[in-house]
C-alpha cells in the first residue's frame, strides 16, 4: 500500500475478516486431482466460433456469446446458424485482451439491455471498459442500440489480465466488476489504480452507496476489495454470498469469498512463486490478509464460474462449476460455510473459458480455441 488511507483500508479489512470468522480458516489445496473421464453428462456441440470468450443465457434455448477478437452472436440451440450482434465497438484484440464478458441485465425481459466488458484501444495502450446497450432483433438480424460506455479504467497502459467479469447484485440494483492487474503486480495494492480490484458499481456506472471508501471519491470510492491477479470467475451462490477465482503466477489459483473492504494480498502474498522461480511469501506469514478457501498447486488456470441450482444433475446443487483452462477441465466445487473442496474434476476435451447454467438445468460450456466449441451438457 502506498498511503495513509491505504493503510487505513487494510486495518478495517483485518477488522472485517476477524468479524466473519475466515481470518484464521486453513485453505485447501485442491490439486494435483485425477480428472475423470467417467462423465456423468454428454455434450452436444451446439456452434464453433473464433476464440469464443462467454456465455450469457437469455433461456433454456437461446444464448449470447462474446469472442475475443471483438465480435458478439445470437445462438438457438434447437437450430439455425448463430446470428451476428452488429453495431460492437472496436477492441484491442491481442493476447489475454480483446472482447470479454457479457452478461444481461436484471430487467432484461423489459429492457432488452445487455452490459459487457471489453479491452479499449487508444493513446498509450488501453484499459478494460464496461458498456451498456439495447439488444434489438428485427427481422432475424441483430443489433447493439443506444451504446454507452459506463466506465473505463484509466489510465491507459500495457499489459494483459485484464479480469473485465460482472456478477449483478441479488437485489439487481448494483453489480460487481472484477478488474486484473493487466500484467503489473503492484497495482493490486495502488489504492488509487482500478487494476487488481472488485468494483461495486452502480447500474449507471458510478461508486455504489455504502463502499467501504465511498466518500473518499475516485477509484477508491468504487472499490470493494484489493489484491487480486487475474480474477475470470464471480458469481453470487443462492445464500447471496459473492464468490470469486483469480490465477495464481506459478501455482497458487484461488477460490475466494469476497467481503467488503478485505485484501487477499497480491502481489505480497501467494501459495505459487514467481515464474522466475523466485519465492512469494505464504499467505500465513502475513495475517493482515485473507487467506483464499481454496487453492489450486499446481495451476489449473481457472477461467468461468456458475453456482448450479438446476434440477438435471441433482447431486451437483448448490455446487460451484469452474472451467480449465490449463488442465481441460471442468470442476465441481463443494462450498460449506467459508470452506471450499473440490468434489470432482471433469476431463473435457479442451480449454474450457466459461460455463453457464440455463433455466432447464442444462450446463453449457465453450472452449478457448479457434474454432472453439460451444457444448450444452446434459445427463447420459
Amino acid at each position: 500500500m502506498h498511503s495513509t488511507l491505504a493503510k487505513a483500508l487494510i486495518a478495517a479489512a483485518t477488522t472485517a475478516i476477524v468479524a466473519t470468522g475466515t481470518a484464521k480458516a486453513a485453505p485447501e489445496n485442491a490439486g494435483p486431482n485425477k480428472a475423470t473421464t467417467q462423465l456423468p453428462f454428454q455434450s452436444q456441440t451446439v456452434a464453433r466460433f473464433d476464440l469464443p470468450w462467454a456465455i450469457a443465457v437469455i433461456d433454456a434455448d437461446r444464448l449470447i456469446v462474446t469472442t475475443k477478437p471483438g465480435r458478439m452472436y445470437l445462438v438457438d440451440h434447437k437450430g439455425g446458424e448463430p446470428v451476428e450482434v452488429s453495431g460492437l465497438p472496436k477492441v484491442a484484440h491481442s493476447g489475454q485482451n480483446g472482447l470479454l464478458d457479457v452478461a444481461l441485465a436484471p430487467d432484461f425481459a423489459e429492457s432488452r439491455r445487455i452490459y459487457f466488458t471489453y479491452v479499449e484501444p487508444g493513446y498509450g495502450g488501453s484499459s478494460l471498459v464496461l458498456a451498456r446497450a439495447t439488444l434489438a432483433e428485427p427481422q432475424g438480424e441483430a443489433r447493439l442500440d443506444g451504446l454507452e460506455v459506463i466506465w473505463r479504467q484509466m489510465p491507459k497502459g500495457k499489459g494483459g489480465q485484464p479480469g473485465g467479469i460482472i456478477a449483478f447484485a441479488p437485489d439487481g440494483k448494483s453489480l460487481f466488476l472484477t478488474s486484473g492487474d493487466r500484467m503489473r503486480p503492484q497495482t493490486a495494492q495502488d489504492p488509487d489504480l482500478a487494476l487488481g480490484k472488485v468494483l461495486h458499481l452502480t447500474l449507471d456506472g458510478k461508486p455504489a452507496p455504502g463502499n467501504p471508501m465511498s466518500d473518499a471519491g475516485g477509484v477508491r470510492a468504487e472499490t470493494w476489495t484489493t489484491g487480486h491477479r487475474n480474477p475470470y470467475g464471480l458469481a453470487f451462490a443462492s445464500d447471496g454470498r459473492l464468490w470469486l477465482h483469480e490465477m495464481g503466477p506459478k501455482g497458487g489459483d484461488e477460490l475466494n469469498l469476497i467481503e467488503p473492504g478485505v485484501n487477499y494480498g497480491w502481489p505480497e502474498v501467494s501459495y505459487g512463486d514467481n515464474y522466475n522461480g523466485t519465492p512469494i511469501p505464504k499467505p500465513p506469514t502475513r495475517p493482515e490478509f485473507q487467506e483464499p478457501a481454496l487453492y489450486w498447486t499446481p495451476v489449473i488456470a481457472p477461467a468461468g464460474l456458475a453456482f448450479y441450482e438446476g434440477d438435471l444433475f441433482p447431486a451437483w446443487k448448490g455446487a460451484a462449476l469452474i472451467g480449465g483452462l490449463k488442465t481441460q477441465t471442468l470442476s465441481r466445487v463443494t462450498i460449506k460455510g467459508d470452506a471450499a473442496h473440490e468434489d470432482e474434476r471433469f476431463a473435457m476435451e479442451g480449454r474450457i473459458r466459461d460455463v453457464a447454467v440455463a433455466p432447464d438445468g442444462a450446463v453449457w460450456v465453450i472452449e478457448d480455441a479457434s474454432p472453439g466449441r460451444l457444448l450444452r451438457l446434459s445427463p447420459r
